[in-house]
C-alpha cells in the first residue's frame, strides 16, 4: 500500500491575487492555490472591503505543494522573481496596505528559509527589499468568483495587461518549474 506524500502550504502575498494564483497554477509540485485574504482585523472580509484598505488584509495566495517535487525555497524564488518587493504597499498601479508584499510563515523554518531568501535576493534588486515575514493568521478564502480569475478572463484588462506579462515571465525564467 502506497502512502500519499504529505503536502505543505505556503502564504504569499504579492500585490493581486489574481496575478500570483496564475503564475503558481502553473508551477510543478503545486498541487492546489487558492486566493483569499490575511493579515486583518476583521472577520471574514469581502473583497470590497478589502479593497478599500480599511481591514489591514493583504490578498495572499494559499499553496499546497509537495516537497518532494518543488521546495519552500524554490517557491520563494518565483515569488520573488514575479514581483517587485522593493515598492512598499504596492505593486504597479495597485496601492495600499492590501497589496503588500508579505510572506506568511507556518513554522520557524519556513521563516529562517524566508529570511535566508530574501536576504539572497536583495542582491537582485536595486532597493531595500520591503517584503514582511510574520506568521500566519486566520486565513478567509476569496469568494468563488476570485478562483482561477486569470483562466477565466485572459481578455479582461487587468488580465491583458497586468497579469499575461507576469505569467509570461514567469513561462521563460522558471520553464523547467512548469508543470
Amino acid at each position: 500500500m502506497s502512502q500519499q506524500p504529505a503536502t505543505e502550504v505556503a502564504i504569499l502575498g504579492g500585490g493581486c491575487f489574481w496575478c500570483t494564483e496564475a503564475v503558481y497554477l502553473e508551477v510543478r509540485g503545486v498541487t492546489r492555490v487558492e486566493s483569499g485574504y490575511m493579515g486583518g482585523t476583521a472577520a471574514n472580509p469581502t473583497y470590497e472591503q478589502v479593497c478599500a484598505g480599511t481591514t489591514g488584509h493583504a490578498e495572499v495566495v494559499r499553496l499546497e505543494f509537495d516537497p518532494t517535487v518543488i521546495s519552500y525555497r524554490d517557491i520563494l524564488e518565483i515569488f520573488f522573481t514575479i514581483h517587485d518587493p522593493t515598492t512598499l504597499n504596492r505593486q504597479g498601479n495597485d496601492v495600499g496596505t492590501q497589496y503588500r508584499s508579505v510572506i506568511f510563515t507556518t513554522s520557524p523554518e519556513q521563516e529562517a528559509t524566508a529570511r535566508k531568501v530574501m536576504a539572497e535576493m536583495a542582491a537582485v534588486w536595486d532597493g531595500p527589499i520591503v517584503t514582511q515575514i510574520v506568521p500566519e493568521e486566520t486565513w478567509y478564502k476569496a469568494e468563488d468568483y476570485h478562483q482561477n480569475y486569470f483562466a477565466q478572463h485572459p481578455l479582461q484588462g487587468y488580465c491583458a495587461f497586468v497579469v499575461a506579462p507576469k505569467v509570461a515571465k514567469f513561462r521563460k525564467t522558471f520553464a523547467d518549474r512548469m508543470k
